[in-house]
């Protein structure tokens, strides 16, 4: 049995403490405390601020939405920092900037703590059933002596080196996700204005070699738009940006990202800041959201 702190219990974060839950006790706290009731239901320990979460614990794992909101937790005389004593492993598991973990890595292990970047590759399903692909980064010793615990959040974890290197590897790979998800979307715009059925073409399309498992599992979302999130468009953009300034940092441009970050931008605009990814063929469209079911057309 390990004494784990979570802080951050979102979307995401809560279904982590939850599998966490089983033969640990899990120490918690979240910026709005109801929705931490269920966990706490389940016998998560609540805490009142960050700093208490890890007075008590020896890892503790962070899930928050953006860079600001990491150091939110972490900085002040209720944050993490003010908590970490030596030897505590401290598990970042959101996606935010390469330079924004390198420099918070540098406080953390001036107190002779350690931290570890781990951010996830799958959706809110995936993080419920443990099915998540986790991208490992930081010292190997610290890696490795939390794994058992990230094999509770996830199907495989990738040893990928720095944790700069593990966040950078995500950006890289939401990139492409958001371009398999446009590209998909317009290729289904042109076959529905040449009149083909939209269901028999995102069918036929992911039936095919073109056919990934993002595609798969977005294609019905496409087409039947549902309220509650997997991804949603506001996270996205927060991410298509993180990569487009890390390519910039390392010399490159990312063509695709910005096209990418174009179209999301133009969804956030048309109403889905809060819908999934998956909305992109409905913002193409021009159309409003609807609270649930088939998309309508904007008038």
């Amino acid at each position: 049995m390990s004494t784990i702190g979570f802080v951050g219990l979102g979307a995401m974060g809560s279904r982590f403490a939850r599998r966490l839950l089983d033969g640990n006790t899990v120490c918690g706290t979240n910026r709005t405390p109801a929705k931490a009731a269920g966990l706490v239901a389940r016998g998560m320990i609540w805490r009142d601020t960050p700093r208490q979460v890890t007075g008590s614990v020896d890892v503790v794992f962070t899930m928050v939405s953006d860079d600001t909101a990491l150091r939110a937790v972490h900085e002040g005389p209720d944050g993490i920092l003010a908590g970490l004593r030596p030897g505590h492993v401290m598990v970042d598991m959101s996606t935010v900037g390469p330079s924004t973990a390198a420099e918070l890595a540098d406080r953390v292990e001036s107190r002779g703590a350690h931290m570890v970047s781990a951010p996830v590759s799958g959706s809110v399903p995936a993080a419920a059933e443990g099915s998540l692909v986790i991208l490992a980064g930081g010292p190997f010793g610290a890696v490795t002596a939390i794994k058992p615990l990230l094999y509770r959040l996830g199907r495989q974890v990738a040893y990928v080196g720095t944790r700069t290197q593990a966040l950078t590897l995500k950006l890289a790979m939401n990139v492409a996700l958001a371009n398999q998800v446009l590209a998909f979307s317009e290729a289904l715009m042109l076959a529905e204005k040449a009149g083909i059925d939209p269901a028999q073409a995102a069918s036929v399309m992911t039936d095919s070699p073109i056919g990934s498992p993002a595609l798969q599992t977005r294609a019905p979302m496409a087409l039947h738009l549902p309220h509650r999130e997997w991804f949603d468009m506001r996270a996205m953009r927060k991410d298509l940006r993180l990569a487009r300034e890390t390519a910039a940092g390392l010399g490159m441009q990312m063509a695709t990202a910005a096209v990418a970050s174009e179209a999301v931008d133009m969804a956030v605009d048309h109403g889905y800041a809060d819908r999934d990814l998956a909305g992109l063929y409905a913002a193409l469209h021009g159309r409003i959201p609807a609270t649930d079911g088939p998309v309508r057309s904007r008038r």
